[in-house]
C-alpha cells in the first residue's frame, strides 16, 4: 500500500526569506520534495525565469484561471496575484511524493481550508528589526512599498496560529535543517503508517 505524499506549505511574512530558504533546501542533494511553482502577475525580478521561479501571467490570464477553478489557492498581495495550480498538487501527492509550496500567508489560509491534513510551516524572522533590514536590503521597492510590506508583515505574524510549526530563519542552513527534521517526523506519525502495518499483519 503506497503511502500518500505530504503537502508541505512554507509561508511567513514578506521579506522573511521564504524564497532563499526554499532555494537552499532544493539545492541540497538529499531533498526529495517536488516543488510546485506558483503563478503570479508581478513582473520578474532580476535573474528570475518563467517556469522556474514562477509562472508569470498577465492579470487577464490569471483571472481566467480563477474562474475555471484551476488554482488551489490564490491571493492578491501588494497589487499582484499569486496562486498555486491545483491539478499538479493533487496528482503528485497521490503518487506518494511530497509537494512543497512556498506561498504567502493569505494563500496558506485557503490551502488550510482545502487541505487540512497538510503540513503548515511558518517561517519567522529573528526580530522585526531584522525583517525590516531584509526588506530594505532588497533595494527593489520604493519607500511607500517598504512601509506597506512592513505593516502587512506585522499582520501576518499575528496569523501564526494557522500553522503547525514555527521555524525561525536565523540562518538559512539552520532553517533548512529544521524543515527536513519536521517532515521526517511527520512521515513517522502513527496515523500515517498504521494502515500499512495492519495490512502487513493481514497478509501474513
Amino acid at each position: 500500500m503506497k503511502e500518500k505524499g505530504l503537502l508541505i506549505v512554507l509561508s511567513g511574512p514578506s521579506g522573511v526569506g521564504k524564497g532563499t530558504v526554499r532555494k537552499e533546501l532544493f539545492d541540497q542533494p538529499d531533498t526529495t520534495f517536488e516543488y510546485s511553482i506558483s503563478m503570479t502577475t508581478r513582473k520578474p525580478r532580476d535573474g528570475e525565469r518563467d517556469g522556474v521561479d514562477y509562472f508569470f501571467k498577465s492579470r487577464e490570464e490569471f483571472e481566467a484561471l480563477i474562474k475555471e477553478g484551476k488554482l488551489l489557492e490564490y491571493a492578491e498581495f501588494v497589487g499582484n496575484y499569486y496562486g498555486t495550480p491545483v491539478d499538479y498538487v493533487r496528482q503528485t501527492i497521490e503518487e506518494g511524493k511530497d509537494v512543497f509550496l512556498e506561498i504567502e500567508v493569505q494563500g496558506a489560509r485557503q490551502v488550510r481550508e482545502k487541505f487540512p491534513e497538510g503540513l503548515f510551516l511558518f517561517l519567522a524572522p529573528p526580530s522585526l528589526s531584522e525583517l525590516e533590514n531584509r526588506i530594505v536590503g532588497r533595494g527593489t521597492e520604493s519607500g511607500d512599498v517598504i512601509a506597506k510590506r512592513l505593516q502587512t508583515a506585522k499582520e501576518e505574524i499575528e496569523m501564526m496560529d494557522l500553522y503547525d510549526y514555527v521555524v525561525e530563519n536565523d540562518t538559512i542552513e539552520s532553517a533548512c535543517d529544521k524543515i527536513k527534521a519536521i517532515v521526517t517526523a511527520e512521515h513517522c506519525k502513527r496515523e500515517r503508517v498504521a494502515k500499512r502495518y495492519l495490512n502487513m499483519l493481514e497478509v501474513e
